[in-house]
């Protein structure tokens, strides 16, 4: 509806603000390239800000009050956040929910192997890829391997200026006549995504002398052996770190900012509230590049069980009380949007598109085409939820993701929306999304902050039992 970007409306003060709170999420995204990075990393931050965990709550047998800061978390890959509120919960929580993991070659369960005097390894792609985008680029290793004796070895290889990193070879343009008449779904082929690691041999061995050669550095740096492949979680990202973009710097280049562009700000905007009427929830999940499956996913029960033991830790606990809390909630899915890009305009409808600066964007349906699998947020609800912003001078926009014939996305929304509560998506603009390195406005995150901090703030319910 305005046409004016936020940039026109901040004073040299804010500008300020928006442009510090962007190099802690810069600093933020180039530490954390997987999920099990970002929950160690905010639980550093939460913990820092009085959080503390449910288990040793519990242990204490103490019971949960009004103020109280607690965070349930599963398997090192997903985290809920909780501030109590004065009310009970039963009537509801304020909740961000967003996803920390993001498109990635995973490394198959048996990966090494050597061919034509190098050492490489099979990977996976994980998520909604262009595979054509992951070639001839700079990767680091980032994850952990499980060894039988119980003990975890970290790995990040690839991030720190003197470290190796590792990539995928593209054919030259003069032997790639033929590879250039395939469809782009075709140019590189899933099982051609293999990763060169070595090749110098290790003296003395006839028989694959560079696989040998990086197992003994293997064994050297991390004590681990071949076969401990079949326990490890080890992912292959863009090497490097964010950056800042654009001449004026007004933007946001880097890896994995669909969706820690919005789990950032959601957490940060919970480390803002004080007294809060309302119990206030920030759920960071994996799993949902994936269809939100499996014990960490969305899907999963893990967030009812962590509803149910913190009403239980509060001394109001019963099976209809939980439910009932879950069905008078409020959320806000805090995923990203297409940002309006000019070069490609015709995948999309002007008047129904996000722009970099004009401030959060709500996004009433998801889905595809005739909003197949969307979650479609009811107006009552977007009202409430448009004059808290306004009151609250948090700047937000509206969009679809695209011509309505083009294609579409889906979020967390719908999963949520199934015990009832209200939802609607709402995150940052972004161009590029799912390449490798993605574009931000620095603008918008900020926005995003401003507007998460006034949802839990200040959003009321509607309490329908």
């Amino acid at each position: 509806m305005n046409e004016k970007t936020v940039w026109e409306t901040y004073t040299e003060e804010e500008k300020e603000k928006v442009f510090d709170f962007c190099e802690e999420y810069r600093t933020f995204l180039s530490k954390c390239k997987t999920e099990r990075e970002c929950v160690e990393e905010i639980l550093k931050d939460v913990e820092a800000h009085g959080y503390r965990s449910l288990k040793s709550i519990r242990k204490e047998g103490k019971s949960l009050k009004a103020g109280d800061k607690v965070y349930v978390s599963i398997m090192g890959k997903t985290l809920a956040l909780f501030h109590i509120g004065r009310k009970s919960m039963e009537e509801g929580m304020n909740i961000l929910g967003a996803h920390i993991d993001s498109p990635r070659l995973d490394l198959k369960q048996n990966p090494l192997y050597e061919d034509g005097g190098q050492a490489m390894l099979e990977t996976h792609y994980y998520g909604g890829i262009k595979k054509y985008q992951w070639v001839a680029m700079p990767l680091a290793l980032h994850g952990v391997v499980a060894k039988k004796d119980d003990s975890v070895v970290k790995i990040t290889l690839g991030e720190d200026a003197l470290d190796p990193v590792v990539g995928i070879s593209d054919l030259l343009p003069h032997l790639g006549k033929k590879q250039m008449e395939k469809k782009g779904s075709e140019v590189i082929e899933g099982e051609d995504l293999n990763i060169l690691i070595g090749s110098i041999p290790l003296a003395g061995e006839e028989k694959e002398p560079v696989k040998k050669q990086i197992l003994q550095l293997l064994k050297d740096k991390y004590n681990i052996e071949e076969t401990d492949f079949i326990s490890a979680e080890l992912e292959a990202v863009p090497a490097g770190p964010a950056r800042n973009y654009g001449l004026d710097e007004s933007m946001l280049i880097g890896y994995g900012q669909d969706d820690r562009v919005c789990a950032y700000p959601s957490y940060k905007a919970m480390l803002e509230l004080t007294d809060t009427e309302y119990t206030c929830v920030c759920l960071l999940v994996d799993k949902e590049e994936i269809g939100s499956v499996g014990a960490t996913g969305m899907h999963s029960r893990f967030f009812e069980n962590a509803v149910a033991e913190i009403m239980d830790a509060a001394g109001d606990y019963s099976e209809l009380k939980v439910r009932r809390a879950l069905q008078n909630s409020r959320m806000l899915s805090s995923d990203v949007s297409a940002a309006y890009d000019p070069n490609y305009p015709s995948v999309m409808e002007r008047k129904n598109s996000a722009f970099f600066g004009k401030g959060l964007t709500f996004n009433k349906f998801t889905g595809s085409r005739g909003k197949s699998g969307s979650n479609d947020a009811n107006a009552e609800y977007i009202a409430r939820i448009r004059k808290v912003l306004d009151e609250n001078n948090a700047a937000f926009q509206t969009a679809e993701l695209g011509r309505v014939d083009e294609g579409g996305g889906g979020t967390i929304a719908y999963i949520l929306a199934n015990y009832g509560m209200e939802v609607i998506d709402c995150g940052v603009a972004v161009q590029n999304m799912h390449a490798p390195y993605e574009v931000t406005s620095k603008a918008d995150v900020y926005e995003a902050f401003k507007g998460y901090q006034a949802f839990l703030k200040n959003m009321g319910g509607r309490k329908l039992i």
